[in-house]
């Protein structure tokens, strides 16, 4: 059977792949009273009096919705909620796997962003943090924006931020061994969706000063502003600073990294030969990249990154937000913000440690230093900028994180 007919038959056997297990025993009537009636009654009348309570006598604190409206799902797009409940099953068990995170799959039938985001509202008192996942844009901005505003959750959309988050570790790397600097290079980021929109801004938050985003109708530049939606005018504020015109092929003229998060087999060889010398290029459309690795290479790439877990250097969320939520957790963050995201990239990064290569520019998806270093980064981040429900020492994270992973 090819993958495809595996994972059916995997599905089907096991009826989806996840399940509730209690951490308790229920035995006899004592386990019964302790767990139940009338035992229970005790932890309700002391999170009656401090509901912070909660964090200590129920499992709220290790709590993850993931919110989903089946609008983007995977290279599968708009397919509904229920056909986007194995996906959402799928991270529920990354999250438990990767940081013993219990997450649960929710899939949401509506697309207006005010129902989903009081939807997601109610749930506060249940969840510490909420992973939005494979929710169309523009509309994910939105409502993303909103539960920052109005929730004390940690609210976090892999989607964007996952991508961004590991895009900037890669980065990092892969500009030591081309000796350039951040600050220094013309960056062009293929693509201007949700992804592509994170990426660039954290980019730019981690020092990038010549951005240049291109999508379908060509560079985003100051001409014209009225043509742009308000997602794109408030990108263009922030990129492109000598208001460069016209397409890819003029983007990409002398650009140091191409990020593409795009369509596949758009950026030619002929365009990579007219890069600056040693050129990156991260082609991580799916499942066709932006440009075959092999063209690439041939036309002169010093390093290649991609979303294919058959070539070196992948692209893979996997490696941010297990981390990133086990830390904002353990410190219960209010908000994910973009020191946190900064620090968990910056962790990733510092993780290849010498055997930094053109081949191994970030660790492997299942490296299990991953997850600890990434927690840490970002469980000290919320303390240092006041975002951290605790207040503890940089020891007492170490072994709060330790104690949740195992």
């Amino acid at each position: 059977m090819d993958i495809y007919q595996k994972a059916l038959k995997l599905h089907s056997e096991n009826r989806g792949k996840i399940e509730v297990k209690s951490k308790v025993r229920v035995r006899n009537r004592e386990e019964l009273s302790l767990a139940y009636s009338p035992g229970v009654a005790e932890p309700c009348r002391e999170i009656a009096k401090d509901r912070d309570k909660a964090y200590e006598y129920t499992a709220r604190g290790n709590q993850v919705a993931v919110v989903s409206s089946g609008t983007a799902v995977l290279g599968l797009g708009d397919i509904g909620p229920e056909a986007a409940l194995p996906v959402m099953e799928g991270k529920a068990v990354l999250f438990k796997e990767f940081a013993n995170v219990d997450a649960f799959p929710l899939c949401v039938g509506s697309r207006e962003v005010d129902e989903i985001v009081q939807f997601v509202k109610l749930l506060e008192p249940t969840f510490a943090g909420i992973n939005l996942e494979d929710i169309s844009a523009p509309k994910c901005f939105e409502i993303e924006k909103k539960l920052k505003e109005e929730t004390n959750m940690a609210v976090f959309h892999d989607d964007q931020h996952g991508t961004a988050v590991v895009v900037l570790a890669a980065v990092i790397n892969a500009l030591k061994l081309v000796d350039k600097k951040l600050e220094e290079i013309k960056i062009i980021v293929n693509g201007a969706g949700a992804a592509a929109t994170a990426v660039s801004k954290l980019l730019l938050d981690a020092g990038a000063k010549n951005l240049i985003i291109n999508d379908k109708i060509g560079i985003l530049n100051k001409n014209n502003l009225e043509q742009y939606d308000p997602l794109r005018q408030k990108l263009i504020e922030r990129t492109n600073p000598q208001n460069l015109s016209g397409g890819l092929e003029e983007a990409v003229a002398n650009a140091d990294l191409f990020i593409g998060l795009s369509v596949g087999n758009i950026l030619k060889a002929e365009m990579v030969k007219k890069m600056a010398a040693e050129p990156l290029v991260f082609a991580m459309a799916n499942p066709t990249p932006e440009i075959k690795p092999e063209l690439a290479l041939e036309a002169g790439a010093a390093v290649i990154a991609t979303g294919r877990s058959d070539y070196p250097n992948q692209i893979n969320n996997v490696l941010a937000f297990p981390g990133i939520f086990r830390g904002a957790l353990d410190l219960r963050a209010v908000e994910i913000s973009e020191e946190m995201k900064i620090a968990a990239a910056e962790a990733i990064a510092s993780l290849v440690g010498d055997k930094l290569d053109y081949e191994y520019i970030i660790p492997d998806s299942f490296d299990q230093r991953v997850v600890p270093a990434v927690a840490f980064a970002v469980a000290k981040s919320a303390v240092e900028n006041n975002l951290a429900g605790l207040e503890i020492s940089e020891q007492e994270i170490k072994e709060k994180i330790a104690k949740s992973l195992n």
